[in-house]
């Protein structure tokens, strides 16, 4: 009699991927929000993504091959044409004779396998499962400047030598350095249409994105042009470009926005430039801003399916992704999400209307600018010098029988007054305000002169959040300290003497030796209850709301922070750079 199977949750505990506590507590989370073990397991944040596909393809009798460890072999590329391969997800590691090894997200797609049979003209095709991040990776590197159509991922190890080579063919006779002579303006304008520097154009957009980064910097110096990163929230510098460059480069990034004036270097511009990477759609915000030694161009990378994660992989305790759907599914009343620019504000917004947005529904949004294009719901952008702005905007909308708003930023009276009004008027409101915690939006629309009786009856939530970076799962590794380190957390330890097992990055190829790769947020929930609505109309001091809060089961963003420290997911001090102020 053939024994059975083991499925992915008895793989990864006899592996001690996971204990079996946290596979019943994911079992019980299932219950609840039906979807896929694995992926669950990898939301709650109890195993890694590569943990769980390593243990599916055990049980399902197949072979895992990490492709962070193991690169595909030329002699397996060249086999397969680069369009099947990004047809079907699916990369050739290995060759011999007349037998292929592929590594596939899916090695039960019988098609990708007989389409690679036929063109690779290898009878025997053995699929291999892997990380489909990974293989996404892999295929980039694998097929980087090999032609084709659109713009082609540059892989990071050749980045330096082709930018090296288009700087050569350039050469210090194409000027432009960057001041502010009007002479300049033809020649900067012609060198920037030269193939040179559009390919490096291209390069230095491309590289970013393949990096991960969420903001590209072009910063003249005196001498030359620095080119920086925004990985996880910290800059890189990437390159540096000679000063003949800056001109033509600058000038070519405004052609690319089709709105820029090239010949104005005078006064700030703002531009959008639409890209496509890898089958991924992203739009950049383009800012343009005059210096001492020329403009300064920062580019916001904006990926559109980042949106469309879903709150779960957000970084989210289970109890308070719960009580945020509840806030959220309220038939009127003003849900707040604040803290400072960059802390993923605007996706925490754009993943609840995601949710919640279904055919009953009218949402309408106003914003500055349309950050990403959400399908079914209707977005107004603010034109300043149209005279759109979010005041009159709002006032359009209650003619518009919405029954959710969403206001990109509650910046002045009139606006909050105006969505205080709709809030009361039956609709739900959602918007960000610039705070450092939750309490803190009471006083903060207080301040703005908006009264605290509106203020009371109004917010229903708010939602206070920064972004930490998470400990890369490829090097990470143990290490013990005292409990005592993390009393600043509010860790209260039995023992004095205690030692606490937490988790580093030891730096490796995969997260450029930082230790980290990718971000999650740390967060804080204060419901408002008739408590904290009597102590905001009585204008009770911030310490008085907090308390007030923590007493209706508020945790703290700090408290979050540990956590998410304890359970390996980020570091003490990721959290203590994101999270903790002066005086706090």
């Amino acid at each position: 009699m053939a024994l059975a199977r083991k499925g992915i949750g008895e793989i990864l505990i006899d592996k001690k991927f996971i204990t079996p506590e946290q596979l019943a507590q994911a079992r019980d989370v299932q219950k609840s929000a039906p979807g896929e073990l694995g992926r669950l397991l990898v939301d709650l944040g109890f195993a890694t993504e590569r943990d769980v596909v390593q243990a599916k393809a055990e049980a399902e009798g197949l072979t895992f091959i990490d492709l962070t460890k193991h690169a595909p072999e030329s002699s397996a590329v060249n086999v397969v044409p680069e369009h099947i391969v990004k047809k079907h997800n699916a990369l050739p590691v290995k060759k011999e004779g007349p037998k292929l090894w592929v590594a596939m997200a899916d090695p039960r797609n019988i098609v990708a396998v007989d389409d690679i049979r036929m063109v690779s003209r290898c009878p025997q095709v053995v699929p291999l499962m892997t990380v489909p991040s990974d293989l996404e990776d892999a295929i980039a590197r694998a097929y980087a400047g090999s032609g084709g159509t659109g713009v082609q991922a540059v892989a990071p190890s050749s980045m330096m030598g082709d930018v090296g080579k288009m700087i050569a063919e350039m050469g210090p006779g194409s000027r432009g350095g960057g001041g502010g002579d009007d002479d300049d303006d033809s020649e900067g304008s012609v060198a920037a249409e030269a193939a040179p520097i559009i390919r490096m154009a291209n390069a230095i957009i491309v590289q970013a994105v393949g990096s991960g980064a969420s903001d590209i910097h072009i910063e003249p110096d005196r001498r030359g042009v620095r080119v920086r990163y925004r990985i996880d929230g910290v800059l890189h510098e990437a390159m540096t470009i000679p000063k003949h460059i800056q001109a033509p480069l600058i000038s070519r990034y405004k052609i690319m926005t089709n709105s820029m004036d090239i010949a104005e270097r005078r006064i700030p511009q703002d531009g959008r430039i639409p890209i496509r990477h890898e089958g991924k759609d992203y739009d950049m915000r383009v800012s343009c801003l005059p210096s001492l030694y020329g403009e300064k161009i920062v580019m916001r990378i904006l990926d559109k399916s980042s949106v469309l994660l879903g709150l779960n992989r957000l970084g989210f305790a289970p109890d308070v992704q719960m009580q945020l759907e509840e806030l959220t599914l309220q038939p009127n009343g003003m849900m707040l999400v604040t803290g400072p620019t960059g802390s993923g504000k605007t996706t925490t917004l754009y993943s609840v209307l995601n949710k919640i947005s279904s055919i009953e529904k009218n949402i309408i949004t106003v914003e500055d600018p349309i950050e990403y294009q959400l399908g079914g719901i209707t977005q107004v952008a603010v034109n300043k010098k149209a005279g759109l702005n979010f005041g009159n905007a709002l006032r359009s909308f209650l003619r518009q029988d919405p029954d959710i708003i969403m206001v990109g930023e509650m910046r002045d009276l009139e606006t909050a007054e105006i969505a205080i009004e709709a809030a009361l008027t039956g609709h739900l409101v959602l918007s960000t305000l610039h705070t450092n915690d939750a309490p803190s939006a009471t006083i903060r629309l207080a301040d703005m002169g908006v009264e605290p009786f509106l203020i009371s009856a109004t917010v229903i939530g708010i939602l206070a959040q920064r972004l930490t970076r998470k400990i890369c799962t490829n090097c990470k590794e143990p290490y013990k300290v005292n409990a005592e380190e993390l009393r600043r957390f509010g860790f209260v330890p039995e023992d004095p003497d205690q030692e606490v097992t937490l988790f580093r990055g030891r730096g490796c190829e995969i997260c450029r030796n930082k230790g980290y790769k990718g971000r999650l947020g740390v967060y804080e929930l204060l419901r408002v209850n008739e408590e904290i609505a009597e102590l905001v109309v009585r204008r009770a001091p911030l310490a008085d709301i907090k308390d007030a809060a923590k007493a209706n089961g508020m945790k703290e963003m700090k408290e979050d922070g540990l956590q998410k420290v304890l359970e390996g997911i980020t570091t003490p001090e990721e959290v203590m750079r994101v999270v903790f102020t002066a005086g706090h």
